[in-house]
C-alpha cells in the first residue's frame, strides 16, 4: 500500500518527529535509523491512529497497522501490574498467560498456534506476563501484533533484549513475513539493520534528514560523525565522576553464593551455583533468554525472594542474619529493565537522579545543596538541562534509561550491576554509555556486573565470565564460569 507524509510535525512528552514528504510504496520496507531521539514510538502511535499530528498529514489506504515497540510493551506491563491479584490469592500473581495475551487480539486458535510456534514461545504458553525475561515479552509483543493481521507493522527495534540465537532466526522470520507483510523497522545499531532491506531514512533529533538506498547507506559517515561526538561526551562524564570520586572498603569477596538455586512450583531454574566477585575483577553474565540472568542480579541485590532461602555474603555480611535492605543497597547502583517498569513515580528528571544517593523510587528526603550541585552536572552532559523539572514519565523511554544510568552511577557503587543498560537508547546514548562503563572498568571507580546479549558490547576490561547453559540432566540451567588469572 501507499503511504505518504506531507509537512508532517508531531510531539509526544518531549519526542518530537518533522517530515516534509516521504512517499513509501506497495510493498515497499524500509530501514528507519536515528542518530539521536526516539522515532520508533511516536511514528507507530502516528500510524495506528493512536496520535494525532499538529501539522500536515498522512495518507495511509485503508489498512490494518501494528506497532511492535518497548513503549507499547512498557503500557502492557503497566496494565498487568494493575490487574495483580496478588493480595486475593494464595499464590503470587503472574500475570496474564502468554496464550490468553495473544489469543485476546486474535481470536484464531490456528493463527495463535503458529505464532506460538513461530516465535519460539511453545513452552512459554501457561507463564505469567511478568515473569518473561526481556527476549521473551518482545517476543510475545510480536506475536500480539501479528494476530491483527496488519498490513503494515512498525517494529522499534525488534532484535532488543533477544539473545543470539534468537535474533538470527527472528531475522529470517522477518525477511520470509517481508514477502507479505509491509514492514518500517527502526534501528539505533547498525549491525541490526536488515540485510533484505533496501530503503532507509534517516533521522536527527527527530526530523527526516534523507532517504537512501542501500549502497548509498554503506558509505554514510553518520558512524563516524556520532563516535567522535560520544567521545566528547564520554570525557565529560568521566571528569564529572572523578571530580567527586570516593571509596568505600570491603574486605574479599564483595559477593559470594554457595550452591546457589532458584526454583519455582513448576520449575527449576539454575542450580549447583557456586560463584564469588572479588576487588578488581568485572563480570558479564552471558546465557539464552530465560536461564536466570536478571534473576540472578535481583539475588544480589536482594529484590528476589529466594536471596534469603540461598547462601549469599555480600559485603562481609551474611544475607539474612539481621543486616538492613538498605545498608547493602547503599553500595549497589543497579539499572534494569525491571527497575525501569517499577520507576513509575512521577518525580523530575532531576529528582531521579537525586533519588540515587537514596536508593529510592522517588525522593522523600531533603536533598543537600551537594547532590542537588551533582545531579545538574549529569543532566548538563546528557544535554537534559531543559528537562530538569519534567516528569519521569513525560520523557522519552530513551531519555528516562539515561536518567536511570546517572542514577545508578551518581553515588560511584562498590558494585555496579547493569542489566542490559543499552535498552530504548539511541546510537549516541549507547556509545556514550558504553565508553563510560569501559573506563569505569579500567580505572576500577566500581565493580561491574554486566549483562548484554550483543557481543559489540562486550567491554575490554572485562575478562571474567559467567555463562548460564541448559543441563538436560536437571532440566535446568547451570553456570560456567571463566576467570581471567
Amino acid at each position: 500500500m501507499l503511504i505518504q507524509f506531507q509537512q508532517l510535525a508531531a510531539t509526544q512528552n518531549t519526542a518530537t518527529l518533522s517530515i516534509d514528504h516521504w512517499d513509501i510504496e506497495p510493498g515497499q520496507s524500509w530501514a528507519i535509523f536515528s542518530a539521536d531521539g526516539e522515532i520508533g514510538s511516536i511514528l507507530g502511535d502516528l500510524l495506528c491512529d493512536e496520535l494525532k499530528p499538529i501539522s500536515g498529514e498522512i495518507k495511509l489506504s485503508g489498512c490494518q497497522v501494528a506497532q511492535v515497540s518497548l513503549s507499547e510493551q512498557q503500557r502492557l506491563l503497566e496494565r498487568e501490574i494493575e490487574n495483580d491479584e496478588t493480595d486475593f490469592l494464595d499464590r503470587i500473581d503472574q500475570g496474564s498467560s502468554v496464550h490468553k495475551l495473544i489469543m485476546e487480539v486474535c481470536q484464531d486458535d490456528t493463527l495463535t498456534d503458529e505464532l506460538i510456534h513461530d516465535l519460539d514461545l511453545s513452552h512459554l504458553v501457561n507463564s505469567g506476563f511478568r515473569v518473561l525475561s526481556t527476549g521473551e515479552t518482545r517476543r510475545v509483543m510480536l506475536a500480539r501484533a501479528l494476530a491483527l493481521k496488519p498490513d503494515l507493522i512498525l517494529l522499534d527495534n525488534p532484535f532488543t533484549g533477544l539473545d543470539i540465537h534468537h535474533r538470527v532466526s527472528l531475522a529470517a522470520y522477518l525477511h520470509k513475513l517481508s514477502k507479505s507483510v509491509q514492514m518500517l523497522v527502526t534501528f539505533s545499531r547498525e549491525t541490526d539493520m536488515p540485510d533484505w532491506i533496501e530503503n532507509i531514512a534517516l533521522f536527527s533529533t527527530g526530523k527526516l534528514e534523507s532517504v537512501m538506498d542501500r549502497k548509498r547507506w554503506d558509505a554514510h559517515p553518520i558512524i563516524a560523525q556520532i563516535q567522535s561526538q560520544s567521545n566528547k561526551q564520554t570525557e565529560e562524564v568521566m571528569t564529572l565522576i572523578r571530580q567527586h570520586q570516593h571509596s568505600t572498603h570491603f574486605d574479599n569477596p564483595i559477593f559470594e553464593i554457595k550452591n546457589g538455586r532458584v526454583e519455582y512450583t513448576d520449575k527449576t531454574i539454575f542450580t549447583d551455583l557456586n560463584w564469588r566477585i572479588d576487588k578488581g575483577h568485572h563480570w558479564q553474565v552471558k546465557g539464552p533468554n530465560g536461564c536466570g540472568k536478571s534473576t540472578l542480579l535481583g539475588l544480589i541485590f536482594g529484590d528476589h525472594p529466594q536471596c534469603y532461602s540461598n547462601d549469599i555474603h555480600i559485603f562481609g555480611k551474611k544475607r539474612g542474619t539481621g543486616e538492613s535492605i538498605w545498608e547493602i543497597k547503599q553500595h549497589i547502583g543497579m539499572v534494569s529493565s525491571a527497575l525501569h517498569l517499577q520507576y513509575r513515580v512521577n518525580c523530575s528528571a532531576l529528582e531521579v537522579i537525586i533519588s540515587g544517593f537514596y536508593d529510592s523510587i522517588g525522593l522523600y528526603s531533603q536533598p543537600t545543596k551537594k547532590e542537588i550541585t551533582v545531579a545538574k552536572e549529569w543532566l548538563a552532559i546528557l544535554h537534559m538541562e531543559q528537562y530538569e523539572k519534567t516528569p519521569f514519565k513525560q520523557l522519552e523511554y530513551g531519555q528516562q534509561r539515561l536518567l536511570l544510568i546517572a542514577r545508578a552511577i551518581v553515588k560511584q557503587p562498590t558494585l555496579l550491576i547493569l542489566d542490559e543498560p543499552y535498552q530504548g537508547l539511541d546510537y549516541l546514548g549507547r556509545i556514550l554509555v558504553k565508553n563510560t562503563l569501559e573506563l569505569i572498568a579500567k580505572e576500577n571507580l566500581s565493580q561491574l556486573l554486566y549483562v548484554s546479549h550483543y557481543q559489540e558490547d562486550g567491554l575490554e576490561s572485562i575478562q571474567n565470565y559467567l555463562e548460564f547453559t541448559y543441563y538436560d540432566g536437571g532440566n535446568c540451567y547451570k553456570a560456567k564460569i571463566e576467570k581471567s588469572l
